[in-house]
């Protein structure tokens, strides 16, 4: 395990089957990763949206709901009472609205961050995003970063040799933090890219704990 073999292999598998994807192709968080675009405000809202709507449920529902709430914004704008009958969590709704209506300002102000940390500082302030979706906001908008899910911190334990906790400690962070360094030198892959393969593996039972 954790050397370019293995995960090439993982890969081969994931794409084998059809699973290479996240709200992007493996294809285009690699491209995007490797050449970041700018992205107009109705698309960092949109972005946004998927992130916030994709907590909780599998990756096919998640989409499906995007879809549908997406559709609906561009015809209708963001009307909290439509689309909270689609979509039955205040939260959510709320935050995805107060987002498209100030999509320009936040899209802006995403940009005018110097520097990854306060990228992703700036995105964890959004609402209902938080620390660790900004990481997965921030890779979509061609940030180089890593989502510290349950996934990777189990697999950061396993490589650190860390036993008995799934929660992001001090020595889980360090742990993921190497086994990626150490596979983006295996791989000559952005880690942001690493980081999508590995957890679409353990999400689909190639890795198994």
């Amino acid at each position: 395990m954790f050397d370019a073999v293995w995960f090439f292999d993982l890969e081969k598998q994931i794409r084998a089957l059809g699973a290479d994807s996240d709200d992007q192709s493996f294809d285009e968080i690699r491209d995007n990763l490797a050449h970041p675009r700018r992205v107009k405000p109705d698309e960092f809202a949109a972005m946004c949206a998927y992130v916030i709507l994709a907590g909780g449920f599998s990756q096919k529902t998640a989409k499906r709901i995007h879809k549908n709430i997406m559709e609906y914004i561009y015809k209708n704008g963001a009307d909290y009472g439509g689309l909270y009958q689609m979509f039955h969590n205040e939260n959510k709704i709320k935050a995805i609205c107060k987002i498209w209506e100030n999509r320009q300002d936040l899209c802006d102000g995403f940009y005018m961050c110097d520097g990854d940390d306060k990228k992703l500082n700036y995105l964890a302030r959004l609402p209902h995003i938080g620390k660790i979706t900004a990481n997965h906001l921030a890779r979509n908008l061609g940030v180089d970063t890593v989502k510290y899910d349950v996934w990777i911190r189990r697999l950061g334990a396993l490589y650190g040799g860390i036993q008995g906790t799934d929660e992001l400690t001090p020595d889980i962070k360090r742990a993921c933090d190497d086994m990626f360094a150490h596979l983006v030198r295996d791989t000559k892959l952005p880690r942001g890219y690493i980081d999508v393969v590995l957890w679409k593996s353990c999400q689909i039972g190639l890795i198994k704990f």
